[in-house]
């Protein structure tokens, strides 16, 4: 699409409408390389209520060593495609220093955007025959501002995202000695791999790799008229790749990630369409276009072994499918590798919407990437939060086409992300082995399920923000404690966090629940309770609700009490706290229970470890 009236239009209708753009408008929207148009779809979006149904509301302060100029409008715009509505609230002129240096951020942020440019590390006066000076100038520099994140994020519960910047072009260019434009420009790559550093110190900072990034896209990184007329150092181009790099990260924070990437065979996995080539006349390894086919393979086993979940969706006869996911000695991917196998002649939404049935997993935590434009248009008329990836065209693309929208983001993989796809694996297998038994229950008590429950350990506090940042359906009160809010309920002793795990016959299914609890008096308060919706309709959450009143019991409490506040995507956990013996009491939408008479709630097909 040349034109973008009928993207800006969908926009003004969104607004006007005081609704979310539809997902088909922002996936347009994630795919448009122009800035003005950006910057145009930005400043439509200013006008958006800051909360509207599907999308998530997230708080994000920009603090800039130059002029924020159109880095707003940008990022604005960028985080709208990937499902964001952002309030942006921006420092002032001046006072990046002064900001971080006072250590609290006005306004509490979610995520705070950090836009720097050269001049922040470089003194204005310097030699180019002192490139050893100028190194440990550049070095002092960063020490400051390390030392100023590190002490604001003591005080301020938002994450960081700061970025590494270019190679300043009258710093390679000043010296005329080739070997101090080394020293030159080894102090400026130390630079940014101390800055990328940080990011292991600390793990609500993320740096993105702006100079990593500009090196690939085809745009200028700076405008030497504007820093110097408007201190605006970076051109559109640069900023809105910078912009949707810091929308992902605010994505991979707020629990926006995709989880489960559904592909094609013919023309996508492999080149040719077996039905018609036969094994032996597929293209696949060797040279071009066999080797981009294998590539994508490899990218695609690259992502499951960090936990993303593989679906195939291919319209063939599955025989010979199998056969050559068994046999093909060219094959990476091999039929265990992917969680569900929907290879048959129906409409591929329809296979797709089965295949989230089966994991039970919404649409929008699908990725779809197939060749045909009639199947992905399909797909996203039928299932319209399904993300929908083009295969085809040159196959040298496929995998920039699959990897660049940073669809899987997460702020960092725990041990149950890396176990995902043999977990929804196994849930698959259960689905099967429910069809022989009388009852549902029957079923259940043959599943042999236990909850493993304890107090929140550090190595578990990453994967319990991320339930909480990623659990929509059995999220009982919306509040979403992150890593560092977490971290501080856990030293609190008057306060408990608590992970809940799973393991049945056909396996661990690691932590599928948390709650965060806060004592008030002898009155134990659930501010909220998540559970995965891949142990849905097992009875985990009442047995999770059993587990928290007999700790109250034991710790003397007099009450426990526990609100549900209902929104667009939380239905499922209506009436959850009145099934679980609670009462609902004068306070609205507050339930309460005494430990010391309750019945027990847990269901008879599960244990905790040491009851059986």
């Amino acid at each position: 699409m040349n034109d973008f009236t009928e993207l800006l239009d969908g926009l003004r209708a969104a607004v006007e409408g005081r609704t979310a753009p539809a997902p088909v408008v922002r996936q347009l929207l994630s795919e448009v390389e122009d800035p003005a148009t950006m910057r145009r779809a930005g400043h439509v979006l200013a006008d958006l209520p800051s909360v509207v149904p599907d999308l998530r509301p997230i708080k994000v302060t920009v603090l800039a060593t130059c002029t924020i100029g159109p880095f707003e409008h940008l990022l604005r715009a960028a985080m709208v495609a990937v499902g964001a509505q952002p309030t942006l609230l921006l420092g002032d002129y001046g006072t990046f220093d002064l900001t971080l240096a006072a250590g609290e951020i006005d306004g509490s942020p979610d995520l705070v955007a950090c836009l720097m440019d050269e001049r922040y590390f470089l003194p204005r006066e310097w030699s180019a025959v002192d490139t050893e000076g100028l190194a440990a100038h550049i070095e002092a520099r960063f020490t400051e501002l390390r030392g100023a994140i590190l002490a604001c994020l003591r005080r301020t519960p938002g994450a960081f995202v700061l970025h590494t910047v270019p190679v300043p072009a009258e710093l390679r260019d000043s010296p005329i000695s080739w070997r101090a434009r080394a020293t030159a420009a080894r102090a400026w790559h130390r630079l940014n791999a101390d800055l990328l550093g940080l990011a292991e110190e600390d793990g609500r900072i993320t740096v993105v790799d702006l100079a990593g990034e500009l090196a690939d896209v085809a745009v200028a990184a700076r405008d030497d008229r504007l820093h110097r007329y408007a201190d605006l150092p970076y051109t559109d181009g640069a900023l809105l790749t910078l912009a949707r790099r810091v929308a992902r990260v605010a994505a991979a924070r707020s629990g926006l990630s995709r989880k489960v990437l559904a592909v094609d065979l013919d023309n996508t996995l492999w080149g040719g369409v077996l039905g018609e080539a036969g094994e032996a006349g597929l293209q696949l390894g060797g040279l071009y276009p066999g080797n981009c086919y294998q590539d994508l393979q490899r990218a695609v086993r690259r992502l499951r072994e960090q936990g993303v979940i593989l679906v195939l969706a291919s319209k063939n006869d599955a025989g010979p499918v199998d056969e050559v996911l068994t046999r093909h000695p060219e094959m990476l991917l091999r039929p265990e590798d992917f969680a569900v196998r929907a290879v048959n002649w129906s409409a591929k939404a329809d296979n797709l919407r089965h295949a989230a049935e089966t994991l039970n997993l919404a649409a929008n935590a699908f990725v779809f990437m197939d060749d045909s434009p009639f199947e992905r248009g399909h797909v996203a008329a039928e299932l319209p939060g399904m993300a929908v990836v083009a295969a085809d065209g040159d196959p040298a693309h496929l995998v920039r086409s699959l990897l660049r929208p940073g669809w899987f983001d997460v702020p960092e993989l725990t041990d149950t992300d890396l176990k995902r796809p043999a977990l929804y694996r196994s849930r698959a297998l259960r689905t099967g082995f429910s069809t022989g038994f009388a009852s549902s229950e029957d079923y259940l008590h043959a599943l042999r399920t236990r909850l493993i429950a304890h107090p929140v350990t550090t190595f578990e506090i990453g994967r319990v923000a991320q339930l909480s940042a990623r659990t929509n359906q059995f999220n009982l009160t919306g509040i979403r404690f992150d890593e560092g809010a977490t971290t501080a309920m856990c030293a609190d002793p008057d306060r408990l966090v608590a992970s809940f795990a799973v393991s049945d016959r056909f396996g661990d299914e690691g932590i599928v629940g948390a709650a965060w609890i806060e004592s008030r008096g002898r009155v134990w308060w659930v501010l909220n309770l998540v559970l995965s919706c891949r142990v849905f309709g097992r009875g985990i959450e009442f047995a999770i609700a059993d587990w928290i009143v007999r700790r109250a019991r034991e710790a003397g409490a007099t009450a426990v009490a526990g609100r549900y506040v209902p929104s667009e995507r939380n239905k499922v956990a209506d009436g959850f706290w009145e099934k679980a013996g609670f009462t609902p009491s004068d306070e609205d939408g507050t339930y309460t229970v005494v430990p010391a008479t309750a019945p027990t709630c847990l269901p008879t097909w599960i244990a905790y470890p040491g009851d059986e």
